[in-house]
């Protein structure tokens, strides 16, 4: 009886009920609107963790920026110009999974000059005996723990005074910064399929005895960093490691502009979710579109490797030494944006296609 009184009294106010189209339609367009803003989000955040791997321009979150970005930055309207002149990025590979001090067993300077044409990897030896701010000389992979600390190390100070130390030798600012764990890079190189390296000559691991032939492979995740731990028992010892490192960068860079993975957002949201808790990206200026927006500006993503001139080991203290004649030229071309004159120069001394 009950029932029958309430289905009665649902039939009688029926024709009071509005109808439910529009408001169907305004809850799914407003699900729509946050879902795109949710997305471009991840996506902004996994290509900046991509981009700092690639050194294809790292914009780097400031504490007051902390979060999603406004609207109109998801929209992709920053409010202020995109850079013009050329970049420098400090890409720092630590010798650890970051919860214990580490060294910097790499460090690469990407530079992107300002017409655009492509991304210069230049390695910066790590046994080279530089001054570190607040420390005296040492070698220059010693200014990470010295500034992380050596016990729960703060991997954003070691970067801090990794910047400074490389700011004082090379004399270029550093706009953007990443610190890469070797678990991130073990990530980031299974979630893109694999990178392809060719190396001039095979390599033997002294860790894991896998053999590495010479020309052209593709490494998975472990294989990745097991070559780039390596530095016993090559022929030039941290010369080759160092251009093993930038022979693996230029392979990931282009494995990702093969796939296409920095226009996909699905694959972008991936990579964040699998790299993004590994990767450190360290306080600088710019907004995280300002620089993303350059990387379609950029003629071509195939990079040159280069290394700083060194001239050899000084017995006295086993540190490294530039170049005296070199490595001043180097460093101006550098500063003044004409690496590319360089090359020109000196094609014996690039690794990467000129």
């Amino acid at each position: 009886m009950i029932e029958d009184d309430l289905r009665a009294a649902f039939a009688r106010h029926e024709p009071l009920t509005p109808p439910t189209g529009p408001l169907r339609a305004a809850i799914d367009r407003l699900t729509i609107r946050r879902r795109r803003r949710r997305r471009r989000w991840q996506a902004g955040g996994t290509a900046l963790a991509l981009l700092g791997v690639l050194g294809l321009g790292v914009p780097l979150l400031t504490p007051e920026r902390a979060g999603p970005p406004p609207a109109a930055e998801l929209l992709g309207e920053s409010g202020r110009p995109t850079p013009t002149g050329a970049l420098n990025i400090l890409l720092l590979g630590i010798d650890g999974d970051g919860r214990t001090a580490a060294r910097a067993d790499a460090v690469l300077l990407v530079h992107i000059p300002a017409d655009r044409s492509r991304p210069y990897l230049v390695s910066l030896p790590r046994d080279l005996g530089v001054p570190i701010p607040g420390q005296g000389t040492d070698k220059l992979n010693a200014a990470f723990p010295f500034g992380a600390g050596f016990t729960r190390p703060e991997l954003t100070k070691g970067y801090e005074l990794t910047r400074r130390t490389v700011t004082e030798l090379t004399g270029v600012r550093v706009d953007a910064g990443v610190v890469l764990t070797y678990r991130a890079v073990r990530s980031l190189t299974d979630a893109v399929g694999g990178v392809p390296a060719c190396l001039p000559e095979r390599v033997r691991s002294v860790h894991t005895k896998r053999l590495f032939p010479a020309g052209c492979q593709r490494l998975d995740g472990a294989a990745s960093v097991d070559l780039l731990r390596q530095r016993y028992g090559l022929l030039n010892g941290i010369w080759d490691r160092d251009r093993n490192a930038r022979l693996f960068a230029a392979g990931l860079v282009r494995q990702a502009a093969d796939q296409g993975v920095l226009t996909d957002p699905v694959r972008l949201a991936k990579l964040l979710t699998i790299v993004g808790p590994d990767l450190v990206v360290s306080p600088d200026r710019g907004a995280v579109l300002d620089l993303l927006r350059l990387v379609p500006t950029l003629r071509t993503v195939d990079p040159v490797g280069l290394s700083l001139p060194v001239a050899g080991v000084f017995e006295k203290d086993r540190y490294l030494r530039t170049d005296p004649k070199l490595a001043p030229e180097f460093l101006t071309a550098l500063r003044e944006d004409r690496l590319g004159d360089w090359v020109a120069r000196h094609p014996k001394l690039v690794d990467g296609p000129r």
